[in-house]
């Protein structure tokens, strides 16, 4: 089964859009893989270096409110999917960005804004690390010497999705 979880990559900005995430030029190349280098390429934020080790390492991405806006290619979850990252903590997302997570096995977990207050609390710990049970619906957040757990929820039907690994396994396993 897959692990879902590990270093955190803080993305502290609303309205993250696909063109950041994988810019518009690389939605040519062939395979998935082909898209790994290009990640968060365009995303300018103070600070933030795409190519840099904590993007490299990173697991689980923590960010604001309509994280994924824009258009609605698949190639924003897979360019995360390629590059390890299991998860996507926001306040909210653009819905099909939001379902393309799902079906590509990854989380998209929606939390209050003062939740996501307290997790950007540790942002500054280059260890942060976060645990995700999407069975149990929790996630705890390490960083600061200190753990943090918070609860969420994600409907049956997407949970099926993650655990399964994607649409594609999930029709495997139940058709």
């Amino acid at each position: 089964m897959k692990t879902f979880g590990g270093p955190v990559l803080f993305l502290d900005r609303g309205d993250i859009n696909t063109d950041e995430i994988i810019p518009a030029k690389y939605l040519t190349e062939i395979t998935k893989e082909d898209l790994k280098p290009y990640i968060l390429e365009d995303l300018k934020l103070p600070g933030f270096d795409p190519v840099g080790p904590k993007t490299k390492a990173a697991k689980v991405i923590v960010s604001r409110a309509n994280f994924g806006c824009g258009s609605s290619r698949e190639h924003a979850p897979w360019v995360f999917e390629v590059n390890g990252i299991t998860a996507v903590i926001a306040e909210s997302f653009a819905r099909i960005f939001r379902q393309n997570m799902f079906n590509c096995g990854m989380a998209a977990i929606e939390l209050p804004k003062a939740d996501l207050d307290l997790i950007f609390s540790h942002a500054d710990d280059q260890d942060a690390t976060m645990e995700i049970d999407i069975e149990a619906g929790t996630l705890t957040m390490a960083g600061n010497g200190q753990q943090q757990a918070f609860s969420f929820e994600i409907s049956p039907f997407d949970k099926a999705l993650v655990l399964a690994g994607g649409w594609v396994d999930y029709a495997d396993q139940n058709y």
